[in-house]
């Protein structure tokens, strides 16, 4: 599921990031190294209801064979957390993916849309005109929530630099009770510059919704 890499011969990457809540803000920094198909980041985010937590983590993708690809990942975090997940990639410019993803169930505040005890199914194509697509589902298979998430996903390219857009749909039980919602994620990647733009409606499957503003530079 990785992006084109606009920037891929600098491999040092930081962002920072601004969540916005109904009546407060959250900031996100994240320090990102990667090479090849690895990558290692180290960040930390921080609001006045959740507090602060420091975070740490790894991926990267094996090649087995020439059309399947394994691709594990490893996150830590302050305050007991640890997770991870595996998926599995198979096909060449048509290709099918599954994966799970695992946590030790601690307090973690998930920058991203999905859940992270859950199971990943989808598709994509890499077309011969530089366009990416896909399409893909997580869905918690843990805790009888019914959380999931719907993704379909396109990356468009500018010459040296491309534009990536997510669709997403959520739905699923919270603590305030069901929920649906649509969401998206607008990004431009320059070779050393990226700018980001999010909606995550019932932001980590509660009752507020967040906006989601980050930009970036990338270096050696």
């Amino acid at each position: 599921m990785a992006a084109v890499d606009a920037g891929a011969n600098l491999p040092w990457k930081l962002t920072v990031g601004e969540y916005a809540y109904a009546n407060y803000d959250g900031t996100d920094v994240n320090l990102r190294w990667r090479v090849d198909d690895t990558s290692a980041w180290i960040g930390a985010y921080s609001d006045e209801a959740f507090g602060t937590q420091a975070r740490a983590g790894a991926d990267t993708s094996w090649s087995i064979g020439k059309y399947v690809q394994l691709q594990p990942s490893l996150q830590v975090a302050s305050m007991g957390f640890m997770g991870g997940s595996v998926n599995l990639q198979a096909g060449a410019s048509w290709y099918a993916l599954a994966g799970i993803g695992r946590t030790d169930a601690r307090p973690y505040f998930n920058l991203n849309f999905d859940p992270n005890d859950a199971l990943t199914f989808g598709a994509g194509h890499h077309a011969e005109n530089g366009f990416n697509y896909l399409v893909f589902v997580v869905a918690d298979d843990r805790f009888h929530t019914e959380q999931r998430d719907w993704h379909a996903n396109v990356q468009i390219p500018f010459g040296d630099s491309h534009a990536t857009l997510d669709l997403l749909r959520k739905s699923g039980l919270t603590d305030a009770g069901p929920i649906t919602g649509w969401g998206f994620i607008a990004n431009w990647d320059w070779p050393k510059w990226f700018v980001r733009v999010a909606y995550d409606p019932h932001q980590n499957f509660s009752a507020q919704d967040a906006w989601r503003f980050a930009s970036g530079v990338r270096f050696r």
